[in-house]
């Protein structure tokens, strides 16, 4: 890509990297640190919070093609500032809830607004604007959002702490309101003719053919391994015998080997097809969880290094691979359809493996390693596009 087109591409970078991070720390990574709070003021088990969270991610997955198809026909800029209000929403209601079911209300609205505002909404809003060329800024957005939980769960600690887990829902509602939807409206570009196109158009027909339904099984065993891990991964670290504080140091990690992988691709990788790097991101998990089998707890750390770096490159992948292989045409649709199951797996993962770890401590790794080498062969069977052209040589 040319320097002007790169400079061209910064501001739209830096503006959905920033509502990125908003919309990911404020809704994905904020049960994590409110569960137990909220569950303790409402009378309930934490597992009701997360049980309504896993809900709300079933939600988002549901609303991923209907999504996908609004940001083909209108572009991104209403669909993610839409999303921002609905997040906003649903936060105000969680921080005023005092019963169960207007907890499951709120959660709702989050897993809508999440439909509406998280990666696959921002990689449909970026081939949109930048079509085939959107690799370089789809890579870059998820660079700066790999932050989200760095600053997010500090952010909702330190707000806990100090004005307690309401105030701190209400805070990140304004946050939208004042930060994340002036700045969707303001930075992204409206799409002309848009309304005139969509009275006119026809929803596409799009095959769930071979190539698709390898990739979506791709995605899903991958993002089932993505969700467990975020879950489980300090209690599958001590049952392979790492101490306490080896398996909290080895989950700091994670964020850092995200970023530096994301570097990777943004620089070395970018030269070859996407597929080259997601099959070497399907192979890290493994890797790791091989190493930590041999070495036991002492190398917690270095799994979390493996582990982080597949999975920052798999998040890019959700969105590069794709485009590389159908192109821009209805790329938002196709993808809601190939990241639903993704989605889905994500819900049901931490329930899921948090049930065979009871059983298998970390011999758990057994089963994650064996999906993401399902995903590995599934990429292997991706042998032509859907042109009939070899990916590899793309």
């Amino acid at each position: 890509m040319a320097p002007e087109q790169s400079a061209r591409q910064l501001p739209i970078i830096l503006a959905l990297g920033t509502t990125q991070t908003l919309a990911w720390a404020s809704s994905y990574y904020l049960p994590a640190i409110l569960a137990d709070p909220i569950g303790h003021d409402l009378g309930v088990s934490s597992n009701w919070i997360f049980a309504a969270f896993s809900a709300s991610l079933v939600i988002s997955a549901l609303l991923g093609p209907r999504v996908g198809r609004q940001i083909d026909l209108f572009g991104g800029r209403p669909v993610l500032s839409m999303s921002n209000v609905t997040l906003a929403a649903g936060l105000a209601l969680l921080g005023a809830t005092y019963s169960i079911p207007v907890l499951v209300v709120a959660w709702i609205l989050l897993g809508i607004g999440m439909g509406f505002g998280l990666y696959d909404a921002a990689f449909a809003a970026l081939g949109r604007i930048y079509g085939d060329n959107a690799r370089r800024a789809i890579t870059g957005i998820t660079l700066l959002a790999g932050f989200a939980s760095t600053v997010g769960w500090p952010l909702t600690a330190w707000g806990l702490e100090t004005i307690g887990w309401r105030e701190t829902c209400f805070a990140w509602a304004a946050a939208h309101i004042l930060i994340g939807l002036p700045i969707n409206l303001l930075m992204l570009p409206a799409v002309k003719g848009a309304k005139a196109a969509a009275a006119t158009a026809i929803k596409p027909h799009i095959p769930i053919d071979r190539t698709m339904v390898l990739l979506a099984f791709a995605f899903a065993a991958a993002w089932s391994v993505t969700g467990a891990m975020a879950a489980h991964l300090p209690r599958i670290l001590q049952a392979a015998g790492a101490t306490t504080v080896q398996a909290v140091s080895a989950g700091a990690l994670i964020g850092p080997a995200q970023v530096l992988a994301r570097i990777v691709e943004a620089s070395f990788l970018s030269r070859y097809h996407p597929l080259v790097s997601t099959k070497l991101a399907c192979l890290t998990h493994p890797i790791g969880a091989a190493i930590l089998a041999l070495a036991g707890g002492g190398a917690a750390g270095v799994f979390a290094l493996f582990h982080g770096a597949g999975n920052g490159i798999l998040t890019i992948a959700r969105g590069t691979l794709p485009l590389a292989i159908f192109g821009p045409q209805n790329y938002g649709y196709r993808l809601g359809i190939i990241g639903a199951p993704a989605r889905m797996a994500q819900a049901i993962a931490p329930l899921a493996f948090g049930l065979l770890i009871d059983r298998m401590g970390s011999r758990i790794l057994i089963v994650s390693s064996a999906l993401s080498l399902a995903a590995l062969l599934a990429l292997f069977l991706l042998r032509k596009d859907a042109s009939g052209v070899n990916v590899e040589s793309r």
